[in-house]
């Protein structure tokens, strides 16, 4: 059995990865606004977040996990559309 010390560096070393994926995901999400912004489409496509959920839990090996999955991207999700207005509210002023 591995000991709390090995375990943390392991989750410090997931967590990194993660924040990385995280500011890729925001790129990504800036460049999403820009279109929704140049095609005049909304930051919240709600049908689409559903699909985006429910293919996220279809991830799952921990069917026990479902849950949490839908509230991990749910707030993911959030953050995006938060980044999406800030740019569109940003461009809008420029």
């Amino acid at each position: 059995m591995a000991g709390l010390t090995e375990l943390r560096g392991e989750l410090d070393a997931i967590d990194r990865e993660m924040v990385a994926l995280f500011e890729r995901r925001m790129a990504v999400a800036r460049e999403v606004a820009a279109y929704k912004l140049a095609n005049g489409l909304p930051v919240l496509d709600a049908s689409r977040e559903a699909q985006v959920i429910a293919s996220r839990q279809g991830y799952l090996t921990e069917e026990r996990l479902r849950e949490d999955v839908a509230r991990l991207f749910e707030t993911v999700m959030a953050l995006s559309r938060e980044e999406q207005r800030r740019v569109m509210e940003a461009e809008k002023d420029a």
